[in-house]
């Protein structure tokens, strides 16, 4: 069975001071979590705070970001060495934001993943479709061309160490999500893509994350789903609350 895995994008939220107060409260919540890997991804100016809070409990860090290279003249860019030193775990890459305002493409999003790989960073890839992609019945299409430009020339022993997180555009922050049976469609393709790519037990074990408006009240229905494996969570995860009541649910579930 996958170990379910929920991870929050603070997006740009939290100073240290507001991300300090975060994840303590988040800590005391999380306390009797056993079955569910837990991370967060502060803003860059926070991830040290957050690791000294953390270092000692089950919740790892992420980043929202990498840059490709490992070091230069890249003004205002973040390297996997800097990411590594400063305690991160995981890193989101390919974000539908970075892709919209930052013209991030498949090619750009295949090199930060290659790039974190190399640093042992765990890379939470994300795909996902526009809602006119998906009234026009490309969101197969769409998300084959992601998962393709964005694992070209990844080896398959690579996969056990990526998490695949889906986001239609359209959910992200709009208050909308996808109905559970969407998500399990969308998911149950990826699967089967990865399986044609990498085989079968590969793409079994690889966990396939939802994101889009997740919160407490829907989270329970989604990752019901055979092929969640857990969560992205965008403005829930702001909140020790609601992130924790996330968490507790994708617990229950495992124990099931």
């Amino acid at each position: 069975m996958r170990k379910k895995i929920i991870a929050g994008n603070w997006k740009m939220h939290k100073t240290p001071a507001e991300a300090l107060q975060l994840v303590n409260e988040l800590k005391v919540k999380t306390v009797n979590i056993e079955k569910v890997d837990m991370v967060v991804c502060p803003p860059y100016l926070a991830i040290l705070t957050v690791r000294a809070v953390l270092k000692e409990t089950p919740i790892r860090v992420g980043a929202q970001n990498l840059f490709w290279e490992n070091e230069g003249a890249y003004t205002g860019e973040i390297s996997a060495p800097m990411l590594v030193d400063a305690g991160c775990t995981y890193v989101i890459i390919g974000h539908s934001e970075r892709r919209q305002y930052f013209h991030e493409t498949d090619e750009t999003i295949n090199r930060k993943i290659k790039k974190a790989l190399e640093f042992r960073l765990k890379p939470i890839f994300c795909i996902g479709e526009t809602l006119e992609q998906r009234e026009a019945g490309q969101t197969f299409t769409v998300l084959k061309t992601q998962l393709d430009g964005g694992l070209q020339d990844i080896d398959a022993s690579a996969m056990q160490n990526i998490i695949i997180a889906y986001e239609p555009v359209w959910a992200i922050g709009t208050g909308r999500n996808a109905t559970p049976e969407q998500a399990q469609e969308a998911h149950q393709f990826i699967r089967s893509s990865l399986a044609e790519k990498f085989g079968r037990p590969i793409a079994d074990e690889l966990r396939i994350q939802y994101g889009g408006s997740v919160k407490p009240e829907n989270v329970e229905a989604l990752l019901s789903q055979p092929d969640v494996d857990g969560a992205l969570v965008g403005g829930a995860s702001l909140k020790a609350d609601s992130f924790a009541k996330i968490i507790e649910a994708a617990e229950h579930l495992s124990k099931h």
